[in-house]
């Protein structure tokens, strides 16, 4: 029961924050923010600059049945949810908890930048539900997909606040139970409604699609063929219409959980609750305001584009629908969200990773020794040496630069109005180039 009452997760964010404390990071900071700026300056007062197309690297038949991976990552799933309940209860050599946290959670994300959206391929309700609606006949849906991506941003909001806010999201029973829970109530929602309904209603499956979008490569399927496309980043996101407001409430949402996860346990942060970050005392003291901590973010990054793209509109005149624009211009937002998931889980997949092998060697806790790893395979010692440490920290820098960098070239073309339009959405990004460093260089209470 301890681990159950524990007010902290176990699998908390390791990092080097003591090191990178010592590293002038301020220099660091203006300057990614000077090179957002001079990025802007240069897009709307320069010519713009042709954009490369596309092209096709590979197109073949499709050679593994369409719903074989989905099935797969069903049994799967279900394998780990049995773990949770019947393994071990630390989340550091439970492969559930690790699955979802460190896998799901960080690993596939990452995996989907660079090689596209894989969230369609490993489903774990697609084939289950197409099986299911073929066998009893069931046609049609019941109107779900008229809601947009509102059950999705519903879905992203409960995973954000149960990882960010509950009292033990790693607890491996607790997370057998949410996973299961979850896991059969978009079951249900999508036999009565459709299995394409998953891709913009289910939560997971529209985080994976928009980082996917950001990927210079991607795939394109049809029902018997396979196009592999190789293009610059982002380049997917220029082939997007504009977003409904269920869309853009969804990255709005994207950019707000990962912004608070960094700042819920900054010591500015627990200054401002009153508490002392040296003596923190655990996730139930702080349930009520970090979950309006979360809601705040979320509206605050909503508005603050919103506000961006009102602006700009008033800077040029623009008459046409307003609409129209912010859903064009959220999607600019796609690679800072893909660029601060990617930066601000770094540590945690250097330290993390470590334990998700481990736990691949011993899944159940039995003494197991399948992967032949020796004792004390994990080692964190690369967390206090400062040469290992700034190298951690350039990389974070430069995934920050480079996708607002990426952000503010996509929005000069997202939208069509004259270029001095973006000037109130640059200064935006340039401000979240600062914001995102300083929190990924803040000390924290854990």
């Amino acid at each position: 029961m301890s681990l159950a009452l524990t007010p902290r997760a176990a699998l908390a964010h390791a990092g080097g924050r003591m090191v990178i404390l010592t590293l002038p990071t301020g220099q660091y900071i203006l300057g990614a923010a000077a090179a957002v700026a001079l990025t802007g300056v240069l897009g709307i007062l320069g010519p713009s600059l042709p954009w490369p197309s596309p092209r096709l690297l590979l197109e073949r038949r499709r050679a593994v049945p369409r719903y074989l991976p989905s099935w797969l990552s069903a049994l799967t799933l279900f394998a780990l949810i049995a773990a949770g309940f019947l393994g071990d209860r630390d989340p550091l050599t439970n492969p559930l908890s690790l699955t979802i946290w460190t896998f799901v959670w960080i690993v596939l994300p990452l995996v989907c930048l660079v090689l596209g959206d894989l969230g369609r391929a490993i489903c774990p309700w697609s084939g289950p539900v197409v099986a299911l609606r073929r066998a009893i006949g069931l046609a049609g849906g019941i109107g779900l997909s008229r809601l947009g991506a509102w059950p999705a941003v519903a879905g992203y909001l409960l995973i954000a606040w149960f990882e960010l806010v509950s009292l033990a999201p790693s607890d491996p029973a607790v997370l057998a139970r949410a996973v299961l829970g979850y896991w059969l109530v978009i079951f249900i929602l999508a036999i009565l409604e459709g299995e394409t309904w998953l891709a913009h209603g289910e939560a997971v499956r529209g985080y994976l699609g928009f980082i996917g979008r950001v990927a210079p490569l991607w795939t394109e399927t049809t029902t018997a063929r396979v196009r592999h496309m190789l293009g610059p980043p982002g380049a997917q996101i220029l082939a997007m219409p504009p977003l409904p407001p269920s869309g853009a409430a969804f990255v709005a949402l994207m950019l707000a959980a990962v912004s608070f996860d960094g700042l819920a346990l900054t010591f500015r942060w627990l200054a401002l609750l009153g508490i002392n970050p040296l003596e923190f005392p655990g996730r139930s003291a702080v349930i009520l305001p970090n979950t309006l901590g979360l809601l705040a973010a979320w509206v605050v990054t909503f508005a603050s584009i919103l506000g961006a793209i009102w602006c700009g509109r008033r800077f040029t005149g623009a008459r046409g629908a307003f609409g129209g624009d912010a859903g064009a211009w959220f999607l600019s937002f796609l690679p800072i969200a893909a660029g601060y998931h990617a930066a601000h889980h770094l540590v945690a997949l250097l330290t993390d990773g470590q334990y998700l092998v481990a736990s691949l060697d011993d899944p159940l806790g039995r003494g197991w020794n399948l992967l032949g790893l020796p004792e004390n395979w994990v080692s964190f010692g690369f967390l206090t040496d400062r040469a290992d440490v700034t190298l951690v920290w350039i990389t974070q820098v430069a995934l920050i630069l480079l996708a607002h960098i990426l952000a503010v070239i996509l929005a000069l073309r997202l939208a069509s109005h004259r270029p001095i339009a973006h000037a109130p959405m640059v200064a935006l990004m340039v401000l979240y180039t600062v914001f995102g460093l300083w929190l990924l260089s803040s000390p924290t209470a854990a």
